[in-house]
């Protein structure tokens, strides 16, 4: 059974990592193939799972050292029906890769938890379409359509769900909606362009603001992945009651925009000693974002530099 769905420990205060960029490392770190950017095929073998566990345990060490929480995401970003149709998985074979990525992070739950650092299982939901560009989809349909993810993973031991990378309000409503039915808590994590707004051109807070009131405030909590903290940093008001809803933050390692990561060939890093100081600076100014990880062109050693700076006495 889920150990923290009644209760999500990072939703209680203290400080969480998470992981970096899954998809970024696996392939420019670790090389490995991953079809349409989707981990999840590394699931259906002993050698791809391996590859898998090698690169939670660069992190997993992290927050067992500085006794954090860690929020452990599967690496299903890509797991649901369309992406899979492109790469030759059907509904069954998806369902079978999500439930074992589920199964993979609770076995290092066993190995890695302690008392000091509780470890929550995420289920990561993304975008039906390319998160760098606007879908057009219905509340209903994007409800109904990402229901077969969430549900699948509603079954397994995952706490949580989380819509991540979401580029409108209409897709992380209608997963909001889907989690709130199969009584799974859900995190809507928002992507931005360099302007600090959507792809569509919604104002972060338009966007919170909607889901929430589309929803019935039923996320537990929001959050912003795939964009450099100077994109978003502008869009963010102190003493907001919306940017207190926004607890986490999943930057990407680059300051470049979107359209100039699409077309890279090339791992950024970025500056990773700058990108360490935008974190503390943004937990110094807004205190419920305590939970942080990476994405874009993120490994470990920018998760413990950001870990170093805003742990108390750092950066």
């Amino acid at each position: 059974m889920a150990k923290y769905r009644n209760a999500l420990p990072q939703a209680q205060g203290g400080l969480f990592l998470s992981d970096g960029g899954m998809e970024t490392a696996l392939i420019f770190l670790q090389g490995q193939d991953l079809p349409q950017f989707a981990s999840f095929v590394l699931l259906e073998d002993e050698k791809g799972r391996a590859e898998l566990v090698k690169y939670y345990e660069h992190f997993l060490p992290i927050a067992r050292k500085r006794g954090v929480g860690f929020v452990l995401d599967t690496a299903t970003w890509r797991a649901s029906l369309d992406w899979g149709q492109l790469i030759g998985f059907d509904a069954c074979r998806l369902k079978a890769v999500n439930i074992a990525a589920v199964e993979l992070i609770a076995a290092l739950r066993d190995l890695w938890e302690t008392r000091a650092t509780p470890i929550v299982l995420n289920g990561a939901i993304g975008p039906r379409g390319d998160g760098y560009k606007a879908g057009a989809m219905e509340i209903t349909e994007a409800q109904d359509y990402h229901a077969f993810q969430v549900n699948i993973l509603a079954g397994t031991q995952a706490d949580m769900v989380s819509a991540t990378t979401m580029n409108t309000v209409n897709e992380a409503v209608g997963i909001a909606r889907a989690a709130k039915s199969a009584g799974m808590p859900c995190v809507v994590s928002f992507t931005v362009e360099m302007d600090g707004r959507l792809v569509d051109g919604t104002t972060l807070r338009a966007a919170i603001e909607s889901t929430e009131e589309a929803t019935s405030t039923s996320p537990a909590y929001y959050m912003v992945n795939c964009a450099h903290p100077i994109h978003f940093e502008q869009a963010l008001e102190r003493d907001e009651d919306w940017v207190k809803r926004i607890h986490g933050v999943r930057a990407n390692a680059s300051a470049k925009s979107h359209a100039e990561l699409d077309e890279s060939d090339t791992l950024d890093i970025g500056d990773m000693a700058d990108l360490s100081r935008r974190y503390s600076g943004l937990m110094r100014a807004f205190p419920s974002m305590r939970i942080l990880g990476g994405c874009c062109g993120t490994d470990h050693k920018h998760i413990a530099a950001i870990c170093e700076a805003c742990m108390p006495g750092g950066a």
